[in-house]
């Protein structure tokens, strides 16, 4: 008989809804155990009570910049499940528009959340991922990332800073069996961006939307392939590339870009009402 592949813990952060929700279906699908963290329990509750199958989801409400708390969920999956396989670092918080307007606080919320906790969990996991025959991290990061976004400069900094820890980490575990990788998708279709659609830069909306499905495929794909880095699409990941080594080209061409982002953005909103 053929060997059979066990099984693999996932851990996920902001899993209630959008790309980590749709991250958790697609891990569910193929067999894997489901860690789930997110402030709110109530969507956490309702995403597990649609995967039906409680044995193999552990539900835990989080702030993500809440280390001990972290700690302590990893201690829960290593008991309940044997161990963690993957952490995949989805929760995000952006504060939108020119920095002048941003408050101090939410300043550092950005880097909390989008940097320094995905670097802190990524440090509180490796124990546990030492110990696993498949271990990944996926970090979510964002096409913002990859170049630079007026009115996103925060955010912008706090992805850049993201994506760099984890090619950086990838070449200093290099020797390790942990699989290190980093999707950055443009505007993804969830309520992230949608809610909010008037303050996103006409830059963001330049770019093709992806699903949230689309951006849990990838990240599903990223666990086992050999890639690294994963921009989403790729044509706008080698155009992020090209505007970041040429700033000037990147300049030039952004009235065009923001234009055909306007545009989008109206019919957007005409759809929505």
């Amino acid at each position: 008989m053929p060997e059979t592949t066990p099984n693999r813990t996932v851990l996920i952060t902001g899993a209630s809804m959008g790309v980590g929700a749709a991250t958790a279906r697609a891990v569910f699908a193929r067999g894997d155990n489901l860690v789930l963290i997110a402030r709110g329990r109530e969507a956490l509750d309702s995403l597990a009570d649609e995967l039906a199958d409680s044995s193999r989801v552990l539900v835990q409400p989080l702030d993500v910049t809440d280390l001990k708390g972290f700690e302590s969920v990893l201690e829960q999956a290593a008991e309940r499940f044997g161990g963690v396989d993957v952490l995949i670092n989805n929760a995000g918080f952006h504060a939108r528009g020119p920095l002048a307007s941003i408050s101090t606080e939410d300043v550092g919320r950005m880097i909390d959340v989008n940097l320094k906790a995905p670097m802190q969990l990524t440090r509180a996991s490796l124990p546990y991922l030492q110990r696993s025959p498949r271990p990944a991290v996926i970090q979510v990061a964002s096409l913002a990332g990859r170049t630079p976004v007026p009115g996103s400069a925060c955010y912008s900094a706090s992805k850049f800073g993201l994506r760099a820890f984890s090619l950086a980490i990838a070449e200093e575990m290099a020797d390790s069996a942990i699989k290190f990788a980093c999707v950055s998708p443009g505007p993804i279709d969830t309520g992230f961006i949608m809610e909010d659609i008037d303050a996103v830069s006409d830059l963001t909306f330049s770019q093709p939307i992806v699903s949230a499905k689309q951006v849990a495929e990838e990240i599903v794909r990223l666990i086992d392939d050999r890639r690294r880095d994963a921009p989403m699409p790729r044509l706008s990941g080698f155009l992020t590339t090209l505007t970041y080594l040429f700033p000037g080209l990147g300049r030039a061409v952004r009235p065009l870009l923001e234009r055909k982002g306007r545009k989008t953005k109206e019919r957007l909103k005409k759809a929505r009402e």
